[in-house]
């Protein structure tokens, strides 16, 4: 494991601005785009409204601007309807406030759009969804509250007149569902997150740290959902720590660490949920990032983003070969993909291929930065949303 010997980043949310100061950023361009999310996170609100939010207002010297407002603020709602151009729904259930929010702007001929980053919207979808999550399906109360969010989830989308996603898959699906064009923008990185995660690979590149010898498998869980995903990888991760005492295994969030690998405590490090940009500091400091999914239409869905936040540092990824990852990573040439009965050799030799390390990891840094670097998305945003801008 290696340890980078810079500070850590001062965090603190970008997004906790007064209402006020959030409408200001709305006014500050010619062109307006209001983001609409129930109330701010670290997951979806973050990559769909904040980031977006940030590339437009930073990039577009003034001929654009973008803000995000919240459930909270509707009764603010005139101020937002008639200052924005367009309105951006982010992953939001239908809702009297929210009917009431776009039937405003409808009243003044402006159009709304839906952005949705997963397959939550179809009940057809619902058992396979529940499933994929390791609920329980057995339970009236598991089906009532995830038949009820997806149903009002894809009661909201059908009220907008288009829809952005983060893949061509998930776009597809969108379509089907709801008759509507769906335009792809993917998931990137904001800049406190691309800055500090600049600095931490040039601490690594110019030998700022110190390493214990072993060599570090990391799997980095940004939500408690994945326990099947992560169940894909335990015997292959029991098997390389049983046959080899150089490995050792990080893990962060959310997981709960199977009994199987409970002999090998002494070589596993835990770590709680992390800020994620203090997270691209434990995530520099593994030897290759693990991303097990399950390979069915829900998990197609998803984004990319476990492999560029892991590239950005310098970390090679080895991913399950759904349909983003089969998308942005080469294997063997910035990164791996492995199959379920894969997973064993494929981590074996991406760690014994010392000579190819090295190159596979700049390899992955080079791709991150040039396709989801939060300086590089302006013009795919602004093409996803001025088609229904009334010039």
């Amino acid at each position: 494991m290696i340890t980078i010997n810079i500070d850590n980043f001062d965090y603190s949310e970008p997004w906790a601005l007064s209402f006020d100061e959030r409408l200001g950023m709305l006014l500050s361009g010619s062109l307006k785009i209001a983001y609409f999310y129930e109330e701010p996170n670290n997951s979806t609100f973050r990559y769909r409204a904040h980031n977006m939010s940030e590339a437009l207002n930073f990039l577009s010297d003034r001929s654009v601007s973008a803000s995000y407002f919240f459930l909270s603020d509707l009764p603010n709602v005139r101020s937002i309807v008639d200052a924005a151009d367009l309105l951006v729904i982010c992953r939001s259930r239908y809702s009297l406030q929210l009917n009431c929010l776009i039937q405003r702007f409808r009243c003044q001929r402006k159009k709304v759009l839906f952005d949705i980053d997963d397959l939550v919207f179809d009940v057809d979808y619902a058992h396979l969804l529940i499933n994929s999550l390791a609920n329980n399906g057995a339970s009236s109360l598991v089906m009532d509250q995830w038949f009820a969010y997806i149903s009002r989830m894809g009661a909201a989308l059908k009220m907008c007149d288009g829809a952005i996603t983060t893949n061509n898959f998930l776009a597809s699906r969108v379509t089907e569902f709801s008759g509507l064009s769906a335009a792809v923008v993917p998931n990137f990185l904001n800049s406190a997150q691309q800055l500090y995660s600049d600095t931490i690979y040039s601490a690594k590149t110019n030998g700022e740290f110190s390493t214990n010898g072993k060599r570090t498998l990391g799997y980095f869980s940004g939500s408690p959902s994945h326990k099947l995903d992560f169940a894909l990888v335990v015997p292959s991760l029991a098997q390389l720590l049983e046959d080899d005492e150089s490995i050792e295994l990080v893990v962060a969030g959310y997981i709960e660490l199977e009994h199987s690998l409970s002999k090998f405590g002494n070589r596993i490090r835990y770590y709680p949920f992390q800020d994620y940009v203090n997270l691209q500091k434990l995530i520099a400091s593994v030897d290759l990032n693990l991303v097990p999914l399950q390979d069915n239409i829900f998990t197609n869905c998803k984004s990319e983003l476990k492999y560029f936040e892991a590239g950005v540092v310098g970390v090679p990824s080895v991913a399950s070969p759904v349909f983003t990852y089969r998308g942005s990573i080469s294997h063997g040439e910035n990164g791996y993909l492995a199959r379920s009965y894969q997973w064993t050799e494929t981590i074996a030799r991406a760690l014994d291929d010392i000579s190819s390390s090295k190159r596979i990891a700049n390899c992955a840094r080079s791709h991150s930065q040039s396709n989801y670097s939060w300086d590089s998305q302006f013009d795919t945003i602004l093409n996803a949303l001025t088609p229904f801008v009334n010039l």
